[in-house]
């Protein structure tokens, strides 16, 4: 047998619906589960495959489901959902612990940001006050909020915490839109989470710089972007969006980043450190891959790294919810009268404790977005108990982004969809393959503007997959239908490297 048909023998992903597949691991686990249709399922490469295989089989692990938007990450490909009862893992979890979207709706209608001139003024007014870019923050903006660093440990313990909101300028009523607004440590308690900061405190590199980045982007593939609503016309799109706080023409913001540096500190952190213990116990690593490390849950390893997660989740939540703020704030300069309210918010790198199979387990989701639908028991008491919660996913400006709702069918997958449309084209291979030119032309043509001089080429619409077919992948394997798709008018972005 040559080298290439044992590998392809070891990759066979075997189809068993339009968009639904499964993929053996060589052994006698439960196979993968895999959400695509052929075409998305031929964008895998060999590397996010066997990064799958790896995953499915380390320690603990039930359950691996792979999303149409999967490519090769950490450790695990971004874009899948790993489940352990027993087991937690860094690496399903990503650098970028928590990274998220959230969704703002304005009261403006779509013909407040036709002119250019408006938009243009929308766009120095929001990046007056929420910065791009690798280490920068409020301090780099002229209309900063001032995160001093009794405010950051705050953050950090609490989360959107109404003390936190009311200190930050944000509404406190939307923390009820949220995934979760605030993440408690391992025993369940805001108190570990308190102890463990003050362990971290004194090794912690510029931990007041890291503070003042609270309501800033990032760069790579993190964004703001200006849309238009389009709610579907059936009556189950009508309904959710009504819940959801949708309005049909309107003028939304989207919101794409993460826990920026306190997040990659930490996750760098809990890394080294466990790979450390690896190392000094002589344990193999699954896959040979040592950003596949792990500890078993109940150890000071795994509890550790839980309160990390935690702290780093909490910096996103309230991250986001200061974005918002700002946001709302530089509409309201350019456009005075302007009210708005937060849609939701929603991760997709985060592992959470469900029930899967009737038992408590982690769910981990790298590139990967929780889907409850209506009816769900986790939603009991939420506003969206009855129809679901909002699923936000970006695919790309020029072919707009989704907003949709879990079906009955998304329990297949662990109760969870894709994070967007997923890079078809690495950084280097962007660069090399995409035109600047053309990219900036493109933006031209469909009267999209952004921020940057020249669009970012390594995050052009060509760097990612088709997104109407991944969304064809959700919809046919019955995961979950469209509400509304999202118009962009304008994009906040920066060319730095990504953050996740």
């Amino acid at each position: 047998m040559t080298m290439t048909q044992a590998t392809e023998q070891k990759h066979e992903i075997i189809a068993n619906g339009e968009a639904t597949a499964i993929m053996p691991t060589g052994g006698k686990q439960k196979p993968i589960t895999v959400i695509g249709t052929e075409a998305i399922r031929n964008t895998f490469d060999d590397l996010c495959l066997q990064q799958a295989i790896n995953s499915r089989q380390a320690p603990g692990v039930t359950d691996l489901v792979l999303n149409p938007d999967a490519h090769c990450g950490y450790g695990a490909p971004v874009g899948c959902v790993m489940v352990s009862p027993s087991h937690v893992y860094p690496g399903p979890v990503g650098v970028d612990i928590k990274c998220s979207m959230s969704l703002l709706q304005t009261s403006l209608p779509a013909d407040a940001v036709d002119d250019k001139k408006v938009r243009r003024a929308l766009i120095k007014a929001i990046c007056d006050r929420t910065p791009t870019g690798a280490g920068r923050g409020q301090r780099n903006v002229p209309k900063s909020r001032h995160v001093d660093e009794a405010l950051g440990k705050r953050v950090l313990v609490e989360g959107a915490s109404r003390g936190v909101c009311e200190e930050l300028g944000i509404p406190a009523e939307w923390a009820n839109h949220c995934e979760d607004a605030s993440h408690v440590g391992h025993n369940d308690s805001t108190g570990s989470l308190a102890l463990r900061l003050e362990k971290l405190l004194p090794n912690m590199y510029k931990f007041a710089d890291k503070m003042s980045q609270l309501g800033s982007y990032g760069g790579g593939n993190h964004f703001g972007e200006c849309e238009v609503v389009q709610v579907g016309e059936d009556k189950r799109s009508r309904e959710a969006a009504e819940v959801f706080g949708l309005v049909d023409g309107g003028v939304a913001f989207l919101s794409h980043c993460g826990s920026r540096g306190i997040g990659h500190q930490l996750a760098t952190g809990q890394f080294k450190a466990l790979q450390n213990k690896f190392e000094q116990w002589d344990i193999p690593l699954p896959g040979q891959d040592k950003q596949l490390v792990y500890a078993p849950l109940g150890t000071a390893e795994a509890n550790a790294y839980l309160d990390d997660m935690a702290l780093g989740a909490n910096f996103a939540t309230v991250n986001h919810m200061l974005i918002n703020a700002l946001v709302l704030e530089a509409f309201q300069e350019v456009i005075p009268g302007t009210t708005g309210q937060l849609v939701y918010f929603i991760s997709h790198n985060i592992a959470r404790k469900e029930i899967v199979d009737n038992r408590p387990a982690w769910v981990h989701r790298k590139g990967a977005t929780r889907a409850f639908p209506g009816g769900h028991h986790a939603l009991k008491g939420t506003p969206f108990a009855k129809t679901g919660h909002p699923i936000l996913l970006p695919g790309n400006p020029q072919a707009g982004s989704a907003v949709m709702v879990a079906d009955e069918g998304a329990a297949l997958s662990c109760y969870s969809v894709n994070h967007g449309a997923g890079r078809q084209l690495g950084r280097k291979a962007a660069k090399r393959a995409l035109d600047q030119a053309e990219v900036d032309r493109s933006f031209d043509e469909t009267d999209i503007l952004t921020n940057c001089r020249s669009y970012p080429i390594d995050e052009a619409p060509a760097a990612y997959k088709d997104f109407d077919e991944v969304l064809h992948s959700v919809k046919s394997a019955g995961l979950a239908s469209e509400v509304a798709r999202l118009k962009a008018r304008f994009v906040i972005k920066d060319g730095d490297k990504a953050d996740d």
